[in-house]
């Protein structure tokens, strides 16, 4: 008898399912490996998505090009963004890798959907940009980066928008600010650079109940921007804002190699954002989309953990040192805002996350004199010290220190700088990874020669 030649064993495909679901994990685990292999792309055997290298992408018939072009920006209402699988045509309409970017930081947020942008002002323009039309009001903080600033007061007048500026640290002048036209609230929290903090669920009571008397087109959108805090330390959504603007370019890519920016919002603004890209055309390259979700979200946890450790210390050293007129860091308990820091900065655990940027003022007889000594202490560092840097951005894995008044900040006039509380001799540090008693060695040098 004929023995039968016996067939191969295949092993079993691995399982994707167990008995746990994506939703046991943490988010910090969730930042690694995000909401699993997407459907928009299979690479179900790489262990990290692999990078894409096409600006366009090819199309299997005239039928499926123009279905393309008519699901671009066409979200069904009611349905996931995330299950939805594109028709992928050109870059600057959306690619494999930043529609991953994009689910994994919506995620982070506790957004519904988030559109990527070649930088963080690329964001600022576009969330503003969809909210925002001729005849409309914008109340804004009167601290802020020195790019927004000349954004609202340069161009903005020229699109007939109207800029109002206030002091958000008292929510009530939110209140007795708005008008009819008002149509969006934004401010930055911990603002930059005096690290001043803004209630987020303060302002969102009062917006939501003025909401409450208008029309839907009428309402008001709560725009902050999360740059200082990242995610980790705190997710402006889930205290009642609308959108979250970041500078991907800071610690969310982490290591100073890429510029971008993002806008987590409500599903419905998706289209408009998308939209928004493709005809102003501020898109996010695909390797800097690439680096932030390989290399800056997974590590975000781990850094900023230890960030503001070093940081905590950092603060307590300058703000005990006879040169040193004020410290503002949200995790110092004296600091006349920390019940509001621990209230409002917590990570992904509900721990407190004060964060890793630090402002402080170099004392003077006047000043001016107090300038010029912030001046001489910036110089020091940026000849000398080893562990710190002169340069602007921040997130960092570097320490990083900068004079806001004379760089970040210049644009807006030296005149109007101290009525926005940045002070002539004020130096915002932001933190990096070196070691805690090598930043203050060096810290110490400098502020021995001035």
């Amino acid at each position: 008898m004929k023995k039968t030649k016996a067939k191969p064993k295949v092993a079993p495909k691995p399982s994707k399912s167990n008995n746990s679901t994506p939703e046991d994990y943490s988010t910090e685990t969730h930042l690694i490996y995000g909401k699993g292999h997407s459907e928009k792309w299979d690479y179900s055997h790489h262990l990290v998505p692999p990078m894409t290298a096409s600006a366009t992408f090819r199309l299997e018939s005239a039928q499926r090009g123009a279905q393309g072009f008519v699901e671009f920006a066409h979200t069904v209402e009611g349905k996931e963004v995330s299950r939805q699988t594109p028709i992928y045509i050109y870059d600057r309409l959306g690619e494999p890798n930043k529609d991953l970017l994009e689910d994994n930081l919506a995620m982070a947020e506790s957004g519904d959907a988030c559109v990527t942008f070649s930088s963080g002002m690329g964001a600022v323009a576009a969330a503003l940009g969809i909210l925002s039309a001729p005849g409309d009001q914008i109340l804004a903080h009167k601290t802020m980066y020195g790019c927004t600033y000349e954004l609202l007061t340069l161009w903005y007048p020229r699109y007939h928008i109207d800029v109002r500026f206030l002091d958000m640290v008292n929510p009530e002048n939110v209140r007795k600010a708005m008008t009819d036209a008002t149509r969006v609230v934004y401010f930055e929290t911990p603002v930059n650079p005096t690290l001043d903090l803004i209630d987020i669920g303060a302002i969102s009571q009062i917006v939501r109940a003025e909401n409450e008397k208008r029309k839907k087109q009428e309402r008001i959108s709560i725009v902050v921007d999360n740059t200082f805090a990242t995610p980790f330390c705190q997710r402006p959504i889930e205290l009642g804002a609308d959108f979250v603007v970041h500078s991907l370019t800071k610690n969310i890519g982490g290591f100073g190699t890429d510029v971008g920016g993002a806008v987590v919002g409500p599903l419905w603004s998706r289209d408009r954002l998308l939209l928004y890209r493709k005809d102003f055309g501020a898109v996010l390259g695909t390797k800097n989309a690439w680096d932030a979700l390989v290399y800056g979200l997974p590590t975000l946890a781990l850094r900023v953990r230890q960030q503001q450790k070093t940081a905590a210390e950092v603060a307590r050293f300058l703000s005990g040192h006879p040169k040193i007129e004020s410290v503002n860091y949200p995790g110092l308990e004296e600091s006349n805002q920390h019940a509001l820091a621990l209230r409002q900065m917590r990570d992904f655990d509900g721990n407190f996350a004060p964060g890793s940027m630090i402002y402080f003022v170099v004392k003077g007889k006047s000043p001016e004199d107090s300038r010029c000594n912030a001046e001489k202490l910036t110089n020091f560092l940026a000849k000398d010290a080893y562990t710190i840097t002169l340069a602007v951005s921040l997130g960092n894995i570097r320490t990083l220190v900068e004079h806001p008044g004379s760089m970040t900040h210049a644009a807006i006039p030296a005149s109007e700088q101290v009525r926005k509380g940045i002070d002539p001799g004020g130096m915002r540090l932001s933190i990096g990874l070196e070691k805690m008693d090598d930043i203050i060695r060096d810290l110490q040098k400098a502020l021995n020669r001035i």
